[in-house]
């Protein structure tokens, strides 16, 4: 299906981003250093079997092909954010945040819940900064030694840092979905300029009873698995699914089950 690439500009931040299909507006968030290709190579298999949403696929501010401008924390991302939903989208949406990402996309329901119609979270960060929580130790579950063994090191220590899978699959998916924003990183801004946590509990808001479906990778090592079983506490309408045999790059780990779940999610609540 055709896609549309175009620039928001608000301020003297520039947000590129993907439009994919039309319907009902779905707009996703990626993880932290991350791009928008993490979240379309994946969930753009689902929408295989389901046509009727608009795929807005973006750039956060300083990562991707997006500019930072004036952003340097996370209460300015969802500033941004906002504008941009009432500008490009400027009608109720489908909000779905993976990682930090995920952490955002409650920053916004704590924000602005009017404009939000149903919500995913795929292995959401719960509490800012790096691997809080009760997060996982990694432990390989499945490894091809000759694919690692042709690796690069640049490529070896990129694949293995966090996944669980080690198979030509999953790599071959991490090359084409994950690999180029990590080398493309503006490192600068990551680690000295943006400030990830918001100003205020994303969490402690009145229970939000719109649909709501939590993926979590049972050998998380970034954000754990356990830390967002509680947030069935504030999303009682939500759908909690934790996959074992997956980290936190569970939807190139366990693709077709990935599909399966969010597909049938998606059909169930009928958005």
């Amino acid at each position: 299906m055709n896609s549309k690439i175009k620039e928001y500009k608000y301020k003297k931040t520039v947000i590129e981003y993907e439009i994919i299909g039309e319907g009902m507006p779905i707009l996703f968030l990626h993880g932290w250093g991350m791009d928008r290709r993490i979240m379309s190579g994946s969930f753009e298999n689902v929408f295989h079997d389901i046509n009727n949403f608009k795929r807005i696929y973006i750039d956060l501010p300083g990562m991707g092909k997006s500019v930072a401008g004036d952003v340097r924390n996370s209460d300015d991302m969802l500033e941004v954010l906002h504008k941009f939903a009432l500008d490009v989208i400027n009608e109720e949406f489908v909000l779905v945040g993976e990682s930090y990402g995920g952490y955002l996309a409650r920053g916004f329901v704590h924000q602005y819940p009017d404009l939000v119609k149903a919500l995913i979270l795929l292995c959401p960060l719960v509490f800012p900064g790096y691997r809080t929580g009760q997060v996982e130790e990694l432990k390989v579950i499945k490894k091809d030694d000759n694919l690692l063994a042709s690796l690069t090191k640049e490529q070896y220590d990129s694949f293995t840092y966090m996944n669980v899978i080690l198979t030509k699959s999953v790599w071959n998916a991490f090359e084409k979905d994950i690999l180029p924003a990590i080398n493309e990183q503006d490192t600068n801004y990551l680690n000295n300029v943006l400030e990830g946590a918001c100003s205020f509990d994303v969490d402690d808001i009145m229970p939000f009873n719109k649909p709501c479906l939590i993926l979590t990778g049972r050998q998380d090592t970034e954000v754990g698995y356990k830390d967002q079983f509680n947030l069935i506490n504030v999303y009682p309408n939500a759908t909690y699914c934790t996959i074992n045999g997956a980290g936190h790059n569970l939807q190139i780990e366990k693709p077709e089950l990935f599909k399966c779940i969010v597909t049938e999610w998606l059909l169930e609540v009928n958005i």
